[in-house]
């Protein structure tokens, strides 16, 4: 059996790696930690493992943690993940890191939009993990840099499009919404019940969100040049999903019905990304509890413009499970294994 450490493991992405890999053949979770509920029963925490899952909750030490364990998983916020992310590659140890210290390339990016880097000499180590696109680097890595949910649903809807230079890469407009697990499990007053509920509203308007360089850096990788987007994010009053309306202008005279056949050549054999017929497009309430990305390709008739709509589980292939497939990766595992669960619906 692996054995899996899942650091900062109170957060609403830790429950989702201890629910995923719960069911994992090949995985034991033999180490839990969170600073605030050491301790405690994770269940404690987390009621819905009640029975299931009752390990204790550790205070995080590093190298203790690592002596037990083969593979680390870090939920912790950014900054905290680069703090001890070290001293565990050091150790031998194989890292999965869902933060976003180390998604991005270059150090002084990463500066700009976050605060300076504490090791800038593993970024070039980091593969970006997102299998669909780096399958074959992930398999041989020890540092995955797990995507961010919105990046996700962005790269895998436009990569098809600009690996075939079918878009104007300068045309590029994504409106993208979430449910409110997306912030995270913090007390906020933005994400309390009554300030969420019968309300939508968008936020870091004006290409100020965090996550623009993580997806405009691997959108230029596929275009073979840089390139710059407008990105809006809104915050929906439901627990989870993430629907992004992507726009493009096309190069050309395009047809609805040759885009789809272009996803479906590109996506063929991949088992987490479902391109949608003609006339159907995704809903988050079909990917809920899933690994799934569902895609749906229209175009505008009066405008011209190519219309992409992608949908995933923020929490699952926006996340955890997205770490569980690179995980599966880097083990020579099947890469579904643990992951073939139907969204669960309604």
């Amino acid at each position: 059996m692996i054995k899996v450490a899942i650091v900062g493991a109170s957060g609403y992405t830790g429950v989702e790696l201890i629910r995923i890999l719960h069911s994992h053949p090949e995985v034991a979770v033999t180490c839990v930690t969170s600073e605030q509920s050491a301790g405690r029963p994770v269940s404690s925490v987390f009621p819905s493992l009640r029975g299931r899952c009752d390990i204790v909750l550790e205070n995080l030490e590093p190298v203790g943690i690592a002596e037990k364990v083969d593979i680390v998983f870090t939920a912790l916020p950014h900054k905290a993940a680069m703090e001890v992310v070290p001293t565990f590659m050091k150790m031998g140890k194989d890292v999965i890191d869902l933060s976003a210290d180390y998604r991005i390339h270059d150090a002084d990016t990463y500066g700009k939009w976050y605060e300076p880097h504490l090791n800038p000499e593993l970024l070039p180590e980091a593969v970006y993990g997102i299998p669909e696109l780096r399958r074959a680097e992930i398999a041989e890595a020890s540092l995955i840099a797990n995507p961010g949910c919105y990046p996700t649903s962005v790269i895998l809807g436009l990569a098809p499009l600009l690996k075939g230079k079918v878009i104007d890469p300068r045309s590029i407009i994504v409106d993208a919404a979430s449910g409110t697990s997306g912030a995270g499990r913090g007390a906020k007053v933005d994400n309390l019940y009554c300030e969420v509920n019968e309300g939508f509203r968008a936020y870091g308007v004006g290409g100020v969100h965090r996550h623009i360089p993580e997806i405009e850096q691997e959108l230029s990788l596929l275009a073979g040049n840089p390139l710059n987007i407008t990105f809006t994010p809104h915050l929906v009053p439901m627990d989870r999903g993430i629907l992004s309306t992507i726009y493009s202008q096309p190069t050309g005279g395009v047809k609805a019905a040759d885009l789809i056949a272009l996803y479906e050549a590109f996506y063929d054999g991949e088992p987490f990304v479902r391109v949608l017929p003609e006339g159907v497009l995704p809903s988050t309430a079909h990917v809920r509890g899933s690994n799934f990305c569902d895609i749906g390709i229209t175009v505008d008739q009066r405008t011209g413009r190519v219309i992409v709509i992608s949908a995933i589980d923020n929490l699952v292939k926006g996340a955890s499970g997205q770490a569980v497939q690179n995980m599966n990766l880097m083990c020579g595992l099947p890469e579904t294994l643990g992951l073939d669960l139907l969204p669960v619906f309604p």
